[in-house]
Protein backbone atom coordinates (compact mmCIF):
# COMPACT_ATOMS: atom_id res chain seq x y z
CA UNK A 1 0.00 0.00 0.00
CA UNK A 2 1.71 3.24 -1.20
CA UNK A 3 2.09 5.84 1.73
CA UNK A 4 1.19 8.67 -0.74
CA UNK A 5 -1.55 8.28 -2.71
CA UNK A 6 -1.44 9.07 -6.47
CA UNK A 7 1.88 8.85 -6.61
CA UNK A 8 4.39 5.63 -7.69
CA UNK A 9 7.45 6.29 -6.16
CA UNK A 10 7.24 7.09 -2.71
CA UNK A 11 10.73 8.42 -1.90
CA UNK A 12 13.50 11.03 -2.74
CA UNK A 13 16.80 9.42 -4.15
CA UNK A 14 19.71 11.56 -3.75
CA UNK A 15 20.71 13.58 -6.39
CA UNK A 16 23.49 12.60 -7.70
CA UNK A 17 24.97 16.08 -8.40
CA UNK A 18 24.05 17.17 -4.82
CA UNK A 19 26.91 16.43 -2.23
CA UNK A 20 24.24 16.98 0.48
CA UNK A 21 20.74 15.27 1.03
CA UNK A 22 17.95 15.40 3.20
CA UNK A 23 16.61 11.70 3.73
CA UNK A 24 13.04 12.22 5.04
CA UNK A 25 12.26 7.84 4.39
CA UNK A 26 11.89 7.87 7.67
CA UNK A 27 11.14 11.14 9.01
CA UNK A 28 8.01 10.98 11.49
CA UNK A 29 6.69 14.43 11.11
CA UNK A 30 4.64 13.96 7.79
CA UNK A 31 4.04 18.12 7.86
CA UNK A 32 7.31 18.31 5.31
CA UNK A 33 4.86 16.58 2.65
CA UNK A 34 1.40 17.98 4.21
CA UNK A 35 -0.64 19.79 0.80
CA UNK A 36 -2.60 21.14 3.78
CA UNK A 37 -6.15 19.08 2.83
CA UNK A 38 -5.02 15.55 2.73
CA UNK A 39 -1.77 14.28 4.57
CA UNK A 40 -1.98 11.23 2.44
CA UNK A 41 -1.19 13.28 -0.85
CA UNK A 42 1.47 15.75 -1.82
CA UNK A 43 0.19 18.81 -3.53
CA UNK A 44 2.27 19.49 -7.01
CA UNK A 45 4.22 22.34 -7.34
CA UNK A 46 4.36 24.03 -10.28
CA UNK A 47 7.62 26.26 -11.69
CA UNK A 48 7.93 29.08 -14.53
CA UNK A 49 10.85 28.07 -16.81
CA UNK A 50 12.41 30.95 -18.39
CA UNK A 51 14.39 28.90 -21.26
CA UNK A 52 15.44 31.44 -24.06
CA UNK A 53 14.27 28.45 -26.71
CA UNK A 54 12.58 25.46 -26.89
CA UNK A 55 13.61 23.18 -29.67
CA UNK A 56 16.07 20.55 -28.38
CA UNK A 57 18.05 18.91 -31.63
CA UNK A 58 18.61 15.35 -30.88
CA UNK A 59 22.30 13.84 -31.33
CA UNK A 60 21.06 9.94 -30.84
CA UNK A 61 20.90 7.78 -33.62
CA UNK A 62 18.37 5.52 -32.07
CA UNK A 63 15.77 8.10 -32.75
CA UNK A 64 14.41 9.46 -35.97
CA UNK A 65 13.97 13.24 -35.67
CA UNK A 66 16.42 15.91 -35.02
CA UNK A 67 15.05 18.12 -33.11
CA UNK A 68 11.80 17.30 -29.85
CA UNK A 69 9.73 19.95 -27.89
CA UNK A 70 8.85 19.91 -24.62
CA UNK A 71 6.24 22.49 -22.89
CA UNK A 72 6.82 20.88 -19.00
CA UNK A 73 10.48 19.16 -17.39
CA UNK A 74 9.05 16.85 -14.83
CA UNK A 75 5.99 14.68 -15.24
CA UNK A 76 3.22 14.54 -12.92
CA UNK A 77 2.04 10.85 -14.70
CA UNK A 78 4.46 9.69 -12.48
CA UNK A 79 5.48 6.62 -14.03
CA UNK A 80 7.85 4.32 -12.16
CA UNK A 81 9.91 3.35 -15.09
CA UNK A 82 10.31 6.74 -16.66
CA UNK A 83 13.67 7.37 -18.64
CA UNK A 84 13.25 11.14 -18.36
CA UNK A 85 13.77 11.01 -14.12
CA UNK A 86 16.98 11.93 -14.08
CA UNK A 87 17.08 14.84 -16.42
CA UNK A 88 15.12 16.39 -13.21
CA UNK A 89 18.44 16.44 -11.25
CA UNK A 90 20.20 19.24 -13.73
CA UNK A 91 17.43 21.69 -11.92
CA UNK A 92 19.03 20.45 -8.67
CA UNK A 93 15.62 18.04 -7.98
CA UNK A 94 15.52 14.55 -7.34
CA UNK A 95 14.61 11.93 -9.73
CA UNK A 96 11.95 10.40 -7.66
CA UNK A 97 8.91 12.23 -5.74
CA UNK A 98 10.68 15.61 -6.79
CA UNK A 99 10.47 14.73 -10.75
CA UNK A 100 6.63 14.23 -10.46
CA UNK A 101 5.51 16.87 -8.17
CA UNK A 102 7.79 19.72 -9.11
CA UNK A 103 7.15 20.46 -12.56
CA UNK A 104 8.68 23.08 -14.49
CA UNK A 105 6.50 25.15 -16.86
CA UNK A 106 7.48 26.72 -20.31
CA UNK A 107 4.49 29.22 -20.66
CA UNK A 108 6.64 31.10 -23.40
CA UNK A 109 6.79 27.96 -25.61
CA UNK A 110 5.16 28.94 -28.24
CA UNK A 111 6.30 32.09 -28.55
CA UNK A 112 9.79 30.47 -28.93
CA UNK A 113 8.70 28.02 -30.86
CA UNK A 114 7.01 30.86 -33.08
CA UNK A 115 10.74 32.78 -33.42
CA UNK A 116 12.86 29.16 -34.23
CA UNK A 117 10.45 29.08 -37.36
CA UNK A 118 11.27 32.41 -38.34
CA UNK A 119 14.88 31.72 -38.58
CA UNK A 120 16.33 31.80 -41.97
CA UNK A 121 18.29 29.01 -40.69
CA UNK A 122 15.34 27.02 -39.96
CA UNK A 123 15.03 24.02 -42.33
CA UNK A 124 11.26 22.50 -42.32
CA UNK A 125 11.09 18.94 -41.00
CA UNK A 126 8.97 16.93 -38.94
CA UNK A 127 9.70 17.78 -34.84
CA UNK A 128 9.16 15.43 -31.89
CA UNK A 129 6.25 16.73 -29.61
CA UNK A 130 7.37 15.04 -26.02
CA UNK A 131 9.70 12.64 -26.13
CA UNK A 132 10.93 13.97 -22.74
CA UNK A 133 8.46 14.38 -20.91
CA UNK A 134 4.46 13.97 -21.27
CA UNK A 135 3.04 17.11 -23.60
CA UNK A 136 -0.85 16.10 -22.06
CA UNK A 137 0.15 15.44 -18.66
CA UNK A 138 -2.53 16.70 -16.16
CA UNK A 139 -1.78 20.65 -15.69
CA UNK A 140 -1.94 21.03 -19.93
CA UNK A 141 -5.94 20.79 -19.49
CA UNK A 142 -5.87 24.35 -17.79
CA UNK A 143 -2.88 26.03 -19.09
CA UNK A 144 -2.79 24.53 -22.59
CA UNK A 145 0.51 25.20 -23.69
CA UNK A 146 0.35 22.15 -26.04
CA UNK A 147 -2.43 22.99 -28.01
CA UNK A 148 -0.93 26.94 -28.36
CA UNK A 149 1.61 24.90 -29.05
CA UNK A 150 -0.37 22.86 -32.28
CA UNK A 151 -1.62 26.07 -33.28
CA UNK A 152 2.29 27.24 -34.16
CA UNK A 153 2.58 24.20 -36.23
CA UNK A 154 -0.59 24.65 -37.82
CA UNK A 155 -0.07 28.19 -38.65
CA UNK A 156 3.81 27.86 -40.16
CA UNK A 157 2.55 24.48 -41.76
CA UNK A 158 5.76 22.54 -40.04
CA UNK A 159 5.16 19.05 -39.52
CA UNK A 160 4.68 17.48 -35.60
CA UNK A 161 4.83 14.27 -34.85
CA UNK A 162 3.02 13.58 -31.00
CA UNK A 163 3.61 10.75 -28.83
CA UNK A 164 1.23 10.65 -25.32
CA UNK A 165 -0.30 8.74 -22.70
CA UNK A 166 -3.07 10.62 -22.03
CA UNK A 167 -6.72 10.76 -23.53
CA UNK A 168 -6.70 14.78 -23.38
CA UNK A 169 -5.09 14.89 -26.88
CA UNK A 170 -8.78 14.44 -28.08
CA UNK A 171 -9.30 17.73 -27.06
CA UNK A 172 -7.01 19.45 -29.68
CA UNK A 173 -9.09 17.56 -32.59
CA UNK A 174 -10.07 20.50 -34.34
CA UNK A 175 -6.18 21.50 -34.82
CA UNK A 176 -5.54 17.58 -35.69
CA UNK A 177 -7.60 17.49 -38.22
CA UNK A 178 -6.46 21.01 -39.66
CA UNK A 179 -2.88 19.59 -39.53
CA UNK A 180 -3.69 16.09 -41.02
CA UNK A 181 -5.11 17.40 -44.25
CA UNK A 182 -2.15 19.45 -44.94
CA UNK A 183 -0.21 15.82 -43.65
CA UNK A 184 1.66 17.71 -41.32
CA UNK A 185 0.71 15.57 -37.96
CA UNK A 186 1.37 11.82 -37.17
CA UNK A 187 0.02 10.74 -33.75
CA UNK A 188 1.20 8.01 -31.50
CA UNK A 189 -0.36 6.18 -28.33
CA UNK A 190 1.86 4.58 -25.70
CA UNK A 191 0.89 1.72 -24.01
CA UNK A 192 2.67 -0.30 -21.49
CA UNK A 193 0.13 -2.72 -20.14
CA UNK A 194 -4.01 -3.50 -21.09
CA UNK A 195 -4.36 -4.67 -16.77
CA UNK A 196 -5.77 -1.52 -14.57
CA UNK A 197 -4.60 -3.07 -11.91
CA UNK A 198 -0.74 -2.85 -13.32
CA UNK A 199 -1.33 0.14 -14.91
CA UNK A 200 -2.99 2.13 -11.77
CA UNK A 201 0.62 1.34 -9.56
CA UNK A 202 2.73 1.77 -12.12
CA UNK A 203 1.43 4.76 -13.98
CA UNK A 204 -0.94 6.59 -11.80
CA UNK A 205 -1.87 9.86 -13.54
CA UNK A 206 -1.95 8.51 -16.80
CA UNK A 207 -5.51 7.68 -18.95
CA UNK A 208 -6.72 3.80 -18.47
CA UNK A 209 -6.00 1.51 -21.24
CA UNK A 210 -9.56 1.47 -22.27
CA UNK A 211 -9.27 5.57 -22.55
CA UNK A 212 -6.34 5.22 -24.80
CA UNK A 213 -7.85 2.76 -26.94
CA UNK A 214 -10.52 4.68 -26.88
CA UNK A 215 -8.57 7.58 -28.37
CA UNK A 216 -7.14 5.73 -31.16
CA UNK A 217 -10.80 4.70 -32.52
CA UNK A 218 -11.58 8.61 -32.29
CA UNK A 219 -8.79 9.73 -33.78
CA UNK A 220 -8.74 7.28 -36.42
CA UNK A 221 -12.35 8.16 -37.02
CA UNK A 222 -11.92 11.34 -37.76
CA UNK A 223 -8.82 11.07 -40.39
CA UNK A 224 -5.57 11.43 -38.11
CA UNK A 225 -2.86 9.37 -38.48
CA UNK A 226 -2.27 7.12 -35.62
CA UNK A 227 0.19 4.53 -34.15
CA UNK A 228 0.39 2.25 -31.16
CA UNK A 229 3.41 2.44 -29.18
CA UNK A 230 4.60 -0.75 -26.93
CA UNK A 231 6.69 0.84 -24.44
CA UNK A 232 8.47 0.06 -22.27
CA UNK A 233 8.11 -3.55 -22.44
CA UNK A 234 9.05 -5.19 -18.97
CA UNK A 235 10.38 -8.53 -19.15
CA UNK A 236 8.56 -10.73 -16.86
CA UNK A 237 5.93 -8.30 -15.97
CA UNK A 238 4.00 -7.05 -19.60
CA UNK A 239 5.71 -8.32 -22.01
CA UNK A 240 3.15 -11.06 -22.66
CA UNK A 241 0.77 -8.53 -23.47
CA UNK A 242 2.79 -7.05 -26.37
CA UNK A 243 0.51 -8.81 -29.26
CA UNK A 244 -2.74 -8.13 -27.49
CA UNK A 245 -1.76 -4.54 -27.46
CA UNK A 246 -0.32 -4.45 -31.03
CA UNK A 247 -4.02 -6.63 -31.71
CA UNK A 248 -6.37 -4.15 -29.85
CA UNK A 249 -4.72 -0.76 -31.31
CA UNK A 250 -5.18 -2.15 -34.22
CA UNK A 251 -8.62 -3.10 -34.44
CA UNK A 252 -9.45 0.56 -32.79
CA UNK A 253 -8.02 1.71 -36.47
CA UNK A 254 -4.00 2.23 -34.98
CA UNK A 255 -2.12 1.88 -38.42
CA UNK A 256 1.67 2.09 -37.59
CA UNK A 257 3.33 0.30 -34.83
CA UNK A 258 7.02 0.71 -32.49
CA UNK A 259 8.00 -0.81 -29.46
CA UNK A 260 10.88 0.26 -26.39
CA UNK A 261 12.91 -1.86 -23.92
CA UNK A 262 12.43 -0.75 -20.56
CA UNK A 263 15.16 1.57 -19.72
CA UNK A 264 16.66 2.16 -15.95
CA UNK A 265 19.65 4.69 -16.17
CA UNK A 266 21.51 6.70 -13.46
CA UNK A 267 18.67 6.42 -10.33
CA UNK A 268 15.55 5.19 -12.41
CA UNK A 269 17.39 1.48 -11.59
CA UNK A 270 17.02 2.23 -7.55
CA UNK A 271 13.35 3.57 -7.75
CA UNK A 272 12.60 0.92 -10.26
CA UNK A 273 13.69 -1.86 -8.58
CA UNK A 274 11.92 -0.93 -4.92
CA UNK A 275 9.30 -0.59 -6.99
CA UNK A 276 9.04 -4.04 -8.19
CA UNK A 277 10.07 -5.26 -5.05
CA UNK A 278 6.93 -3.67 -3.03
CA UNK A 279 4.86 -4.11 -5.57
CA UNK A 280 4.96 -7.71 -7.18
CA UNK A 281 7.40 -9.38 -4.89
CA UNK A 282 6.50 -12.61 -6.27
CA UNK A 283 8.03 -11.35 -9.97
CA UNK A 284 10.70 -9.07 -8.90
CA UNK A 285 13.82 -11.65 -9.04
CA UNK A 286 12.38 -12.95 -12.75
CA UNK A 287 11.74 -9.53 -14.12
CA UNK A 288 15.40 -7.71 -12.59
CA UNK A 289 17.15 -11.16 -13.85
CA UNK A 290 15.55 -10.52 -17.30
CA UNK A 291 16.64 -7.51 -17.58
CA UNK A 292 19.76 -8.61 -16.85
CA UNK A 293 19.74 -11.05 -19.80
CA UNK A 294 19.17 -8.25 -21.81
CA UNK A 295 21.64 -5.88 -20.83
CA UNK A 296 24.41 -7.57 -20.33
CA UNK A 297 24.36 -8.22 -17.25
CA UNK A 298 23.87 -5.26 -15.92
CA UNK A 299 20.54 -3.19 -15.09
CA UNK A 300 21.16 -0.79 -18.32
CA UNK A 301 23.20 -0.49 -21.25
CA UNK A 302 23.60 3.18 -22.68
CA UNK A 303 25.09 2.28 -25.94
CA UNK A 304 23.83 3.12 -29.44
CA UNK A 305 22.24 0.76 -31.02
CA UNK A 306 21.42 -1.45 -27.74
CA UNK A 307 19.75 1.22 -25.50
CA UNK A 308 16.27 0.65 -27.11
CA UNK A 309 15.79 -2.45 -27.72
CA UNK A 310 18.72 -4.81 -25.81
CA UNK A 311 20.22 -7.60 -26.65
CA UNK A 312 20.35 -11.32 -26.56
CA UNK A 313 17.52 -14.26 -26.98
CA UNK A 314 15.13 -12.40 -25.20
CA UNK A 315 15.47 -9.00 -27.72
CA UNK A 316 15.82 -11.09 -30.50
CA UNK A 317 12.29 -12.53 -29.14
CA UNK A 318 10.80 -9.76 -28.80
CA UNK A 319 11.52 -8.26 -31.93
CA UNK A 320 10.20 -11.48 -33.52
CA UNK A 321 7.08 -11.77 -31.65
CA UNK A 322 6.60 -8.03 -32.95
CA UNK A 323 7.47 -8.25 -36.25
CA UNK A 324 5.30 -10.84 -36.86
CA UNK A 325 2.31 -9.57 -34.55
CA UNK A 326 2.61 -6.42 -36.76
CA UNK A 327 2.47 -8.20 -39.95
CA UNK A 328 -0.59 -10.59 -39.03
CA UNK A 329 -2.51 -7.13 -38.31
CA UNK A 330 -1.24 -5.18 -40.89
CA UNK A 331 0.59 -2.38 -38.84
CA UNK A 332 3.82 -0.82 -40.30
CA UNK A 333 2.54 -1.72 -44.33
CA UNK A 334 2.25 2.42 -45.10
CA UNK A 335 4.25 4.91 -43.57
CA UNK A 336 3.91 8.02 -45.45
CA UNK A 337 6.63 10.86 -44.77
CA UNK A 338 4.57 13.85 -43.89
CA UNK A 339 5.18 17.05 -45.81
CA UNK A 340 7.95 19.71 -45.52
CA UNK A 341 7.05 21.68 -48.72
CA UNK A 342 4.04 24.16 -47.39
CA UNK A 343 6.20 25.25 -44.80
CA UNK A 344 5.60 29.09 -44.39
CA UNK A 345 8.51 30.80 -42.32
CA UNK A 346 7.56 35.25 -42.92
CA UNK A 347 3.46 33.72 -42.48
CA UNK A 348 2.00 37.15 -40.52
CA UNK A 349 3.80 38.93 -43.21
CA UNK A 350 2.19 37.03 -45.94
CA UNK A 351 -1.25 37.18 -44.18
CA UNK A 352 -0.96 41.08 -43.98
CA UNK A 353 -0.39 41.22 -47.79
CA UNK A 354 -3.38 38.94 -48.97
CA UNK A 355 -5.52 40.93 -46.14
Amino acid sequence: MNKFRGRSTQSNIPNRFEKIYLDLSDCEDESYFDSGEDPDKIPTVYYNDYSRSVLARNESPDLGHEYSINPYRGCEHGCIYCYARPTHEYLGFSSGLDFETKIMVKKDAPKLLEDAFRKKSWKPQTVLLSGNTDCYQPIERKLKITRQILEVFLKYRNPVAIITKNALLLRDMDILKELAKLNLVRTVISMTSLRREIQRRMEPRTSSPEMRLNAISELSANGIPIGINVAPIIPGLTDEEMPMILKSAAHCGATYAGKILLRLPFAVKEIFVEWIKKEFPERANKVINRVREMRGGELYNNEFGKRMRGEGQWAETFDKMFHTTCRVYGLNNNVVNMSTDLFLRNVDDQQELFG
